[in-house]
């Protein structure tokens, strides 16, 4: 008997221990946190991620109530969803093809005006979209003269999946340019040099020294830009009102017959943006704190 109460007490004074090690652990590491200067940024960077999240929440909540399978079924919202599926990947292809050429020239290249180059590149980013909209207009519309000249080869730049690619890749590409020339920037120039002693040519080092180490930062551009498309509301609607693409749709609907009918469109819209990240990051990776 005294042996096991013996034992008992053992284990009752290991529990204590313990927890009080446990207890220990964790008050060092709150005071290890505080120590670090980190309890204040991550206070206020709390609040801005519970801004973030909240909408989110409440989304999701009210999605319970919605038919959601009836709405998609919708003819108008499976339209509206096929065009920015077809429309959003052409405008981040384009945006990607001719974007990361510029971004590269705009890192390491010095030459006369590249200031307002370099302006004009962020100028699509400060306008309003709608004001971007008009802008295209005035140089793809119906009655100017590349307007006209497509509009009669039965190419229409207005109203029409050309029209979405064109005010979709004016707003997005520079998010690309943007992002990709920070990665541009981070790579060390003398790796190149190193890669031109070895005989090779300009293009087959941005091919296999610089591609490679900036393809985080041209990935996160991808991105961005692809989001920035889909979801992509003023412009487009300037440009080309019809066809509709899913955010010309929810406003189509919300009008018409208020919150609860964008939601299913609304939803497919943030399960495409998800989808790409998801993608990206699994093809890509993210970059490791060293």
């Amino acid at each position: 008997m005294s042996r096991t109460r013996s034992r008992g007490g053992e284990s009752e004074r290991d529990v204590d221990a313990s927890g009080a090690d446990t207890d220990t652990a964790r008050f060092d590491a709150g005071r290890e946190w505080l120590s670090s200067g980190l309890a204040v940024p991550a206070l206020l960077g709390a609040v801005l991620f519970a801004s973030f999240v909240v909408p989110f929440a409440v989304f999701l909540v009210r999605m319970r109530d919605v038919d959601v399978v009836a709405g998609l079924a919708n003819p108008t919202v499976r339209d509206a969803i096929g065009t920015s599926l077809v429309t959003a990947p052409i405008s981040t292809a384009i945006a990607t093809v001719f974007g990361v050429p510029l971004a590269y020239v705009l890192s390491r290249a010095s030459f006369r005006g590249k200031r307002l180059v370099e302006a004009l590149v962020l100028l699509p980013l400060v306008v309003p979209p709608i004001v971007g909209g008009v802008m295209l207009l005035t140089v793809v519309g119906r009655y100017t003269p590349i307007g006209a000249a497509a509009a009669a080869l039965g190419m229409p730049l207005t109203d029409s999946r050309a029209g979405v690619v064109l005010a979709q890749t004016f707003v997005a590409a520079p998010f690309l340019v943007v992002t990709a020339r920070a990665g541009f920037d981070g790579v060390d120039p003398r790796l190149e040099e190193a890669a031109r002693t070895m005989g090779y040519g300009r293009i087959r080092t941005v091919r296999l020294v610089s591609l490679p180490l900036a393809r985080n930062a041209i990935a996160a551009g991808i991105v961005l830009t692809f989001v920035r498309a889909i979801g992509e509301f003023g412009a487009t609607m300037m440009v080309a009102y019809t066809p509709r693409t899913m955010p010309t749709q929810i406003r189509v609907s919300f009008i018409a017959r208020g919150i609860d009918a964008i939601v299913p469109i609304a939803l497919a819209l943030l399960a495409v943006a998800v989808i790409v990240v998801v993608a990206v990051q699994l093809l890509v990776g993210t970059p490791r704190r060293r």
